[in-house]
């Protein structure tokens, strides 16, 4: 699982950057509110990879997600990428659940099949 989590925030990471980029045309928000808030969603990226499989990491992912759609008030074209952000994000937990219960299965198989030594 954490493989494919760790892979779909490094994608949100650059997303929320190029975001940032896009976010800093807008007259109304000041440079340093845009990157405050881009700063800590991408940091919040690389800290949620070491932190996936840890309790209530896969939760932190899922509000971070909700923060990437609601960022959609701000660039509205994040309301699209941020949907399919937490598609992904879904198919990561779904998927890499299901590849760590199957590596769990092989081993306990390949551990219980081995030849005593006598």
């Amino acid at each position: 699982m954490r493989t494919l989590c760790s892979s779909t925030l490094i994608g949100e990471f650059f997303v929320i950057g190029f975001a940032g980029l896009v976010a800093m045309k807008d007259p109304d928000l000041s440079m340093t509110t845009v990157w405050t808030v881009s700063g800590i969603a991408m940091f919040l990226c690389v800290v949620l990879c070491g932190l996936v499989t840890r309790p209530g990491g896969v939760v932190l992912g899922w509000a971070l997600q909700l923060a990437l759609i609601a960022s959609g008030f701000v660039v509205p074209s994040m309301f699209f990428l941020g949907a399919i952000f937490a598609a992904l994000w879904w198919a990561s937990v779904h998927y890499g659940r299901k590849v760590d219960e199957a590596k769990a299965r092989f081993a306990a198989q390949a551990g219980s099949s081995t030849p005593d030594a006598a």
